[in-house]
Parts: structure tokens; C-alpha cells; sequence
């Protein structure tokens, strides 16, 4: 069975979801929530236009677009939930990960870009 996804009926809700729902046990953060933001398509922000042109998808194949709601549709658009971006001191998008690509995975370019700052601080 095949489901869509249903956007949040507001910001509320979204921030609820993530209050009572991830992780749960009234888990109140203390640090700032943000704000809810498109990541593909027309309304897509800003930050997400950019880290997508600086850096292809790791992944080639795209879902049925019946089952995508939001237009348009773009060959470097995110594809899931937990898309990871590696970002150097400077701002600048360095490489890009699946939505499966494990913590300890991408653990290692991020210890070579520190040992590189290092070697660019001296």
C-alpha cells in the first residue's frame, strides 16, 4: 500500500509532534526550535536551493511523482527525512549524504575536516 504524506495542519502541530511525539515522555528541548520550511519546490528556502545546487543527490532514482506533492520536481531534490549536508568553517556545502547514511558512516569526513582545519589554523 502506497500512503502520501501529510503536511502539518500548523506550526502548533508540527512543534506538538515534536514535543509529545519525538522523543516523547514530555521532553521539553532546551534549545530553539525552528520553524518548519519547504526543502523542494516553489516555496523551497533559500538554504536548501543552495546546498542542492553546490552538491548533486547521492541517489539517482526518484519515487512516482504521483506520489510527490510538490512542484516542480528536480534531479537534486531531497528525497527523505535525515538527507544529511557536511558543511565546511566557511559555509560551503562539502559533501552529501542519504537519508541512510549511518552517524559512524559520515563520522569519518567529518574528523578529516576537522585534522584539516587544524592544518589550516597553524
Amino acid at each position: 500500500m502506497h500512503y502520501k504524506k501529510k503536511p502539518a495542519e500548523s506550526k502548533l502541530e508540527l512543534l506538538n509532534g515534536l514535543k509529545y511525539v519525538r522523543p516523547g515522555n514530555d521532553f521539553i528541548p532546551k534549545f530553539p526550535l525552528f520553524w518548519l520550511v519547504d526543502v523542494n519546490g516553489k516555496k523551497q528556502h533559500p538554504l536548501y536551493e543552495y546546498l542542492k545546487l553546490s552538491i548533486p543527490s547521492p541517489r539517482k532514482d526518484f519515487e512516482d511523482h504521483t506520489a510527490i506533492f510538490y512542484e516542480p520536481h528536480h534531479s537534486d531534490d531531497i528525497r527523505w527525512n535525515f538527507e544529511k549536508f557536511l558543511i565546511d568553517f566557511n559555509g560551503h556545502p562539502i559533501m552529501r549524504f542519504d537519508s541512510d547514511a549511518e552517524p559512524l558512516f559520515i563520522r569519518q569526513f567529518i574528523e578529516k575536516l576537522l585534522q584539516m582545519k587544524k592544518y589550516f589554523d597553524k
